[in-house]
């Protein structure tokens, strides 16, 4: 399930409303009641037009979920671009202020070594218009002359002297440069705050769909089974294995997109995908930590330790096994890149953040679509794009 793109410069999402989704919330309205359904029951021409509404609402149902799930996984990817520009820049000013303070120190011990060579000079037989001349850097051909016997000494000071110069200038140009990248990474620091912010509300919307869409969909599939004198779960069983029927295909065409636009970006390829904000995680499981829940898991499957190394090198391609892995080309998401990311709700609804729910879902899909972990790994190798 691997799709290949680019992993391009987030734009300007973080003040965007979410007018912008597919499609938004369903009003109590548009939903069918049950007095609707039974009249429908008395003609089949009437029952068949209320199962097709029914079935377009549940369509809408999991499209307006699945472009919100999307959305909020785009705001964390750029929430996790701010704080990397912030980090970055205040990592430069960090570099730059220590590089200005080491050239400032120079520049003092430039001008301490010219203090004191000045002062051996005078204690030398040097005038106090040589030593003048020493200290101002002025007529530098007449010091020479002056000097005489002692022109090595004085080419040392003066060189000295430029040095002292030479630092202090670029010390100052220095704490220029790190106050410019501290205003910079105060501007980021508010960018990062605000992607934050956007990415909150935007699982927050998430999470406030999810729980209407539960309601209404189990609402609706049993006014579906009331039509067509089956169960609710009939007909929920009998949807999901049409969505997966067409799953392939659809995965096909995703990876193939994903393809064409690096290719179309210079052929370039991500080698991986990046990685979202976990909302609310704190942290979330470490690859090896992932890798062990999976490897704890395959006997449950019925598979054995040879599955463990086709697994680690599947999902290592997919994901590098990381749970907030975000592919933004494609929506995929998490250690399996279930695509849409949502999909792994079905298993529980901290799919966001743990990596079990993730890994269950991802051996399911797994075993459903492929048998074995090394069955999807050869299969995986077979495609160009790679996916599974």
């Amino acid at each position: 399930m691997r799709f290949f793109g680019v992993l391009a410069t987030v734009t300007a999402l973080v003040a965007a409303p979410f007018a912008s989704a597919a499609a938004g919330p369903l009003r109590t309205d548009d939903y069918p009641t049950w007095d609707e359904v039974q009249a429908a029951k008395q003609n089949e021409a009437a029952a068949q037009t209320e199962v097709d509404r029914i079935t377009a609402k549940l369509d809408e149902l999991e499209a307006t979920a699945t472009t919100l799930t999307n959305e909020a996984l785009k705001r964390g990817q750029e929430y996790l671009v701010a704080t990397y520009n912030r980090d970055a820049a205040q990592t430069s000013a960090d570099d730059l202020e220590t590089r200005a303070t080491d050239a400032a120190a120079k520049a003092d011990a430039s001008r301490r070594q010219v203090g004191q060579i000045a002062a051996q000079l005078y204690k030398s037989g040097g005038d106090n218009g040589t030593v003048n001349l020493l200290l101002n850097g002025d007529k530098s051909t007449e010091l020479l002359y002056k000097l005489g016997t002692m022109s090595q000494l004085t080419a040392q000071t003066v060189g000295l002297r430029d040095a002292a110069e030479i630092a202090a200038n670029n010390a100052s140009s220095l704490r220029a440069q790190a106050d410019a990248a501290l205003a910079e990474r105060d501007r980021l620091s508010t960018a990062a705050e605000t992607a934050l912010g956007a990415a909150k509300d935007a699982q927050a919307a998430v999470d406030a769909q999810v729980i209407e869409e539960k309601a209404h969909s189990a609402t609706l599939y049993e006014q579906l089974a009331a039509l067509k004198n089956t169960s609710a779960a009939a007909e929920q069983g009998y949807r999901e294995g049409v969505a997966k029927a067409a799953e392939e295909a659809a995965r096909k065409a995703a990876a193939d997109a994903a393809a064409a636009a690096a290719a179309a970006d210079g052929g370039s390829d991500s080698g991986g995908n990046g990685s979202a904000w976990v909302p609310d995680s704190g942290s979330v499981a470490s690859p090896d930590e992932a890798k062990q829940i999976a490897f704890n898991l395959l006997g449950s499957y019925g598979w054995g330790g040879d599955q463990q190394s086709c697994l680690v090198q599947l999902w290592t391609g997919e994901s590098g096994w990381r749970v907030n892995a975000y592919n933004p080309d494609s929506g995929a998401y998490g250690i399996p890149q279930s695509w849409p990311a949502n999909k792994m709700s079905s298993v529980a609804d901290d799919w966001p953040t743990n990596a079990q729910t993730q890994i269950i879902w991802g051996l399911n899909y797994i075993r459903d679509a492929y048998g074995t972990p090394c069955s999807a790994w050869n299969k995986w190798l077979s495609r160009s794009p790679h996916w599974y």
